[in-house]
């Protein structure tokens, strides 16, 4: 497997790190990763090398306020500026493989930035994959709190206006101790134009949905407290019914992708991913 660095720019000039990892030889696929809300893309690698054992080419960007990218912490700036990121990002991937069929897969926040791409680029990709996606705010938010987020996201965007719990991520301590000690998370509070950004981006994503005419595997874990399937459900059921495949993965926190089932997961994606090849 080889794994190379790249470094572009994105809107406004905010300079942004990526790489991916390589099989030998012409790829059969290629899948780009959308991370989650305070990660980076370097938590992909074992999902990347999986793939990548199966013929897979993997891309995978730090989101601007993330990882290696530049911007303010965890601060995306405008949802619009990071699907933009990503879809540019997308057509770098797609570029390097002429004529392979290319996937997205979005995590979390990146589910929703993935959802959002897959919309403007669905007639150039075979599919997409959503690792629970913040398509939907969980339960009813205090309308008090987010007229405060939203003075804030204008104001003074930077400010925290909530934090992520890591025990939240999975149910492995080790994934959670690796979480905490990794300096490349970001660890503090979420800024309120983040939050603001999605909240807002989340009003449209049902309407959205039904026009979504691409292959879609949606794969979300029961207990997870941070997307919970309650919230999300509305927004899976008005994709088309003939396009979508949905698991849901009994007792698995947020990151289904690093639970104890995560090999049973990656398989479900590599299945998924080789069914149109197994049909033609």
């Amino acid at each position: 497997m080889q794994q190379r660095e790249s470094a572009s720019k994105g809107i406004g000039g905010v300079a942004l790190r990526g790489q991916s990892w390589l099989p030998e030889g012409a790829p059969d696929g290629v899948v780009v990763i959308a991370h989650g809300l305070a990660e980076h893309s370097g938590r992909y690698a074992d999902v990347a090398a999986g793939l990548v054992a199966e013929q897979f080419a993997v891309y995978a960007i730090d989101h601007r306020g993330h990882g290696r990218s530049g911007g303010a912490r965890a601060n995306i700036d405008r949802f619009a500026h990071a699907v933009s990121d990503f879809c540019a990002f997308t057509g770098h991937a797609a570029r390097q493989h002429p004529g392979a069929p290319v996937y997205l897969l979005g995590h979390s926040m990146g589910g929703a930035i993935a959802f959002a791409s897959a919309l403007r680029l669905q007639k150039s990709l075979r599919g997409l994959v959503l690792s629970a996606p913040a398509l939907a705010a969980a339960g009813h938010t205090p309308r008090l709190k987010v007229a405060l987020a939203r003075m804030l996201s204008s104001l003074a965007p930077n400010i925290g206006a909530m934090k992520l719990p890591a025990t939240a991520i999975s149910r492995d301590e080790s994934v959670v101790r690796a979480y905490e000690a990794d300096p490349l998370v970001f660890h503090g509070s979420i800024p309120a134009r983040t939050l603001v950004e999605l909240l807002d981006a989340m009003q449209g994503f049902p309407r959205q949905a039904s026009t979504l005419q691409l292959r879609t595997l949606v794969l979300h874990g029961t207990a997870d407290s941070l997307v919970p399937v309650s919230a999300t459900r509305p927004v899976y059921q008005a994709m088309p019914a003939q396009q979508r495949t949905i698991k849901y993965y009994a007792g698995l926190y947020h990151e289904v992708f690093n639970e104890p089932e995560r090999n049973v997961v990656v398989g479900d994606v590599l299945q998924w991913l080789r069914r149109p090849e197994r049909a033609a």
